[in-house]
This record gives structure tokens, sequence and C-alpha cells, in this order.
């Protein structure tokens, strides 16, 4: 079975993004970024919320285009539209079984670009399998939560950390629902 990985960046005290979704004191270039860039190279697959999709559109994606060209995509929103969408560019309505039937499909695990109430249904609904943060050296305040408003409880083992340019870390966390 196909294991969903949440592979995303984070400050110290657990915010994906700034207020205004301010993602500017992130760390956005040096070897921990190069490493993202070449990990994501592994996945065929990505799953993200309509906001996650929405918010490329200020680095230049195209309504409708992938994020990521060698992946399949599936948008996750009851609301998007798109009138001729990529062929590598699907929109589906929030639904579990969609969800799980791409977990038994074939293919690469797939990555969870985010965002954080997408992951928190997720979360919830106990289908991440794996947390890969990209842990910034900063502390936002507020902002977009790592996951939403998700109450859900639950144990991590790490399973790898690497140290970056930058102060970045690179942490692999098992997620362990009993």
């Amino acid at each position: 079975m196909r294991k969903i990985t949440y592979y995303v960046a984070t400050s110290l005290d657990g915010f994906i993004a700034g207020p205004g979704e301010d993602i500017s004191g992130f760390v956005h270039s040096g070897n921990g970024v190069d490493q993202y860039l070449q990990d994501l190279q592994s996945y065929d697959t990505v799953i993200m919320g309509r906001k996650t999709y929405e918010f490329g559109y200020a680095f230049g994606l195209q309504p409708g285009q992938p994020a990521y060209p060698h992946m399949q995509h599936y948008i996750f929103s009851d609301t998007l539209k798109f009138d001729k969408p990529h062929e590598r560019v699907k929109v589906c309505s929030l639904d579990l079984e969609i969800i799980r039937q791409l977990k038994e499909g074939e293919g690469t695990d797939i990555y969870l670009c985010g965002g954080g109430v997408f992951a928190g249904w997720l979360l919830d609904n106990e289908l991440i399998d794996t947390l890969k943060i990209k842990l910034n050296p900063l502390v936002l305040g507020q902002g977009v939560r790592l996951f939403g408003d998700s109450k859900k409880t639950c144990r991590l083992a790490v399973s790898g950390q690497e140290q970056y340019d930058g102060g970045l870390q690179i942490i692999t966390y098992r997620i362990d629902y009993s």
C-alpha cells in the first residue's frame, strides 16, 4: 500500500505560513532546498487542498496546470473548477474513499503538499503515514498551522534527521495512531 507523506516547511512554532500566507522568512535556497527538490522527484502523485494549489498562482502557476510536471495531481476541493485542466490535474471532492483508493493504487508513495486544513482533515482520519518537515529556524507566532484546527493526538517516531545550510533541518517522522 502506498503511504502518504506530508512534506512541508514549518516554523519552530508549527506554522507553515505566517499571517497573510507569508513564507518570506523560510529558507529558500541552499543545500536543504536542493535536497527537498531532489526528494520530490521520487513521487509520482501529489495531493493538496484548493488553497495550496491556488497559492502557486503567485509563483507563476497557471490555473489547471500541474505544479509538479512529473506528478499526477489530485486537488481536493468542492468549489475549484477549470475549463480545460491539464491531463495530470484532477479536482476531486473531499471524499475519504478517493484518498483510500489512491493509497491502494499503483505507484510511489504520495506527496501531500498541504495545506494545514487539508492535512488536519487527513490526520483526523489517520491517513497520513509520514511527516517530513523542513524545520526552519524562525518563530512566526501566528499564521497557517501545520495541521489546521485538528485536535488529533498521536505519537511520532523520528526515522531520519539532517542539518542543512541556514539552520534548516529536514526531519522525518513515522506517525503512530495507536
